[in-house]
């Protein structure tokens, strides 16, 4: 401040003089660190995008890699959740377990994984709670018809060892009544050549007319 303005400045009220001491420092910090501007809004709709285009790029990464990739994307998945089980990282865990195609697939676990999540959905972003939502219902469905063809095979196992033993049953009986009728027919053969040498006996035996 230059020696006039100090005088000039002593000869001022107290208040003016605490008044010139703000708009100083006022003017002062505006000079060496100006406002910061806000932050830009979020927009919802690109942060849905680009959390979505994450997801899609990750699994078209897992299905076209070879089987050694695969198992690198899916165990490095797995350290992230072990290391640090966000839910973005459990979600990231459970599309990938749940998305069949690859060796590693576990869909079981990525049911388990995704109820999990979806049972306190407000600890997910709008897209995350979709994109759970729509990955556990086509678990769902795809277990549910797992199950169905299962229990189909197993009761069409049933019946065929059913009628596999109906059909033995039937065949054994078959060869037993065979076998009894062979043995009546041998007994009647039997009965039958003892009548006839019996006929042949009594038939040797007449004295012969002729001769007398």
């Amino acid at each position: 401040m230059q020696p006039e303005a100090r005088t000039r400045a002593r000869n001022l009220p107290r208040g003016a003089l605490a008044v010139l001491a703000l708009l100083t420092a006022d003017g002062c910090t505006s000079l060496t660190a100006p406002p910061v501007p806000p932050p830009p809004p979020v927009n919802p709709a690109a942060t849905a995008a680009a959390v979505a285009g994450e997801y899609l790029t990750l699994l078209q990464h897992l299905l076209q890699s070879p089987a050694a990739e695969q198992a690198e994307i899916v165990s490095a998945a797995q350290h992230e959740y072990d290391t640090a089980p966000t839910r973005s990282h459990q979600l990231k865990l459970a599309i990938i377990l749940g998305t069949r195609g690859h060796p590693a697939a576990n869909l079981p676990k990525a049911q388990g994984l995704l109820r999990e999540l979806l049972a306190n959905p407000e600890m997910l972003l709008p897209v995350e709670r979709a994109l759970a939502a729509v990955e556990l219902s086509q678990i769902d469905d795809h277990l549910t018809l797992e199950t169905e063809n299962r229990t189909l095979q197993a009761e069409a196992a049933r019946l065929d060892r059913e009628r596999m033993v109906s059909a033995n049953h039937r065949l054994q009986t078959e060869l037993e009544e065979n076998a009894r009728l062979r043995r009546e027919l041998e007994e009647a053969r039997a009965k039958l050549d003892a009548i006839a040498n019996i006929e042949r006996s009594v038939n040797e035996r007449k004295p012969d007319s002729t001769g007398r």
